[in-house]
């Protein structure tokens, strides 16, 4: 058995890859899926149309690599954080709509918790803020107003899980209800500190204990397949958050170490060693990775909207056909205007965390287009990265940061984008030879599981880098232009 399937379950499609015993890709396959948004700042996805790609990207896979699941070591699975499923537990129906990560439907039920004086108590325990962002809230949300729901869940019928706990449960016939630290960590429902579901978070929003999965390490054994799935039972080795595993796909395993992941949205952590620390600047205190038991800590930014402002240019304003487009439209915009996009469709992330304000334009003129409109959608990503940094360095020992900034996903095969970065946060930008970072955290955890993959350190020095952006604008400009940003994000949220 000399491969390891990666099942990467993301926010707006599925994809398979098959890894050999070097590491290297030797398939994959992808499939989109439906968004829905049943109201305005709602988002949600069927879970049966997420178990039915990964099922149909997973046999797509192992079929263009003429590879038999018997081949197969090992499982690994990194997906969408945050997002909530609820199903019964006899027959593995879901009650409702998964409900998804950039879902804002509670945020009159967070900012009543504030107002109650609970955020200082959920921070210290699970290392979040109060935002509808994260799954506790939506899980309650869903026992408040699916018929029979909360008598249903008292009485054991009912389990919630993040997307990994809902495709094991599938994969493994509901054998297994399981998730790892790094998922449990986002549900807003985790004691990172005692490694455990906290009962006071779970008592104050009257959420039955007995709903949640088991936690176990991000390497560990998570089940088998049922033989129906792929033809023959495989193990599942590996679990992570999205953003958890494109860090470990990254080898940032040393405090200090920072990546950055360019996808729907864009979520950057910054390894902080064996000690959570407690931020300032309204940045989220996570668990990057759990192994052996023992958590590794992170800080982290999110920031919600990223390539889906590129996703906006194509289905919203209809201005390109292709998101490879607006790399060619960038480098065409007029220099002379100051076009700023602030993207918060769905609310603004760290370090502002408003969930209520919403997207705005700034600088059009008769002459701006589709061309300058492209231009501003890729830097909005660079100022919201550069909000982080700022915010990661001011709570951790600015000294202590390392000066490169390893990026993935796929805003980051864009130059245009990657070298505004590099000239906006004024440090090298590293993108590596292996694009598929977020893929490569899971199969590597698998892998290293069922022994065919190397050691931790072993891995950590395989990385390799594709191209290193390096910053040319001048410090005038560039500050003159962040300036032009924090104008424009303040002006945003004054009206929401």
């Amino acid at each position: 058995m000399t491969y390891v399937l990666a099942i990467d379950q993301g926010t707006t499609s599925t994809r398979a890859l098959l890894f050999d015993a070097q590491m290297r890709i030797v398939a994959s396959a992808q499939q989109e899926f439906t968004q829905y948004f049943p109201q305005s700042g709602w988002v949600e996805h069927d879970p049966n149309a997420l178990w039915e790609t990964v099922l149909s990207t997973c046999r797509t896979v192992l079929k263009r690599a003429d590879v038999q699941a018997a081949d197969i070591a090992a499982i690994g699975i990194t997906n969408q954080r945050e997002t909530v499923v609820v199903w019964d537990k006899q027959t593995g129906t879901p009650v409702y709509n998964a409900i998804v990560w950039q879902d804002r439907r509670t945020s009159n039920t967070c900012q009543a918790l504030r107002e109650d004086g609970h955020e200082e108590m959920i921070t210290a325990r699970t290392g979040l803020l109060l935002d509808p962002y994260f799954s506790s809230t939506k899980l309650s949300w869903v026992l408040d107003h699916v018929a029979d729901a909360r008598a249903r869940a008292a009485q054991g019928d009912l389990l919630f899980g993040t997307v990994d706990s809902y495709l094991i449960w599938k994969l493994t016939g509901g054998g297994q209800h399981v998730t790892d630290a790094t998922n449990a960590a986002r549900t807003m429902l985790y004691d990172i500190h005692k490694g455990r579901w906290s009962t006071e978070i779970c008592d104050l929003l009257d959420i039955p204990i007995q709903m949640l999965p088991e936690v176990k390490d991000c390497a560990a054994d998570f089940g088998v397949t049922t033989s129906d799935f792929l033809g023959s039972p495989i193990p599942i080795y590996g679990v992570a958050g999205d953003q958890q595993a494109a860090t470990i796909g990254q080898a940032c395993f040393e405090p200090g170490m920072l990546k950055s992941t360019y996808g729907t949205g864009c979520f950057a952590l910054l390894n902080t060693g064996d000690a959570p620390v407690k931020s300032q600047q309204r940045l989220l205190t996570t668990i990057a990775y759990q192994l052996d038991g023992q958590p590794t800590y992170a800080l982290e930014g999110s920031i919600f909207v990223a390539g889906a402002v590129v996703q906006w240019l194509r289905d919203g304003l209809k201005i390109i056909t292709d998101a490879r487009e607006t790399q060619t439209l960038a480098t065409q915009a007029d220099p002379h205007q100051n076009v700023i996009i602030v993207p918060a469709f769905v609310g603004l992330g760290a370090p502002y965390w408003n969930p209520k304000c919403r997207g705005a334009t700034f600088g059009l003129t008769r002459g701006t287009g589709p061309a300058e409109m492209a231009k501003a959608a890729l830097e909005s990503v660079g100022y919201q990265t550069r909000d982080l940094l700022e915010a990661m360095a001011s709570d951790w020992n600015a000294d202590g940061v390392q000066p490169v900034l390893r990026v993935d996903g796929g805003m980051s095969a864009s130059d245009w984008a990657m070298q505004f970065l590099s000239d906006i946060i004024a440090a090298p930008v590293d993108r590596p030879a292996l694009h598929e970072t977020t893929a490569l955290g899971a199969a590597w955890l698998a892998g290293m599981w069922a022994g065919i993959y190397p050691d931790q350190d072993t891995f950590a020095k395989s990385w390799a880098r594709e191209a290193q952006f390096i910053p040319t604008m001048e410090n005038t400009q560039r500050e003159e232009k962040y300036a032009l940003w924090k104008r424009a994000v303040q002006a945003t949220l004054s009206v929401s």
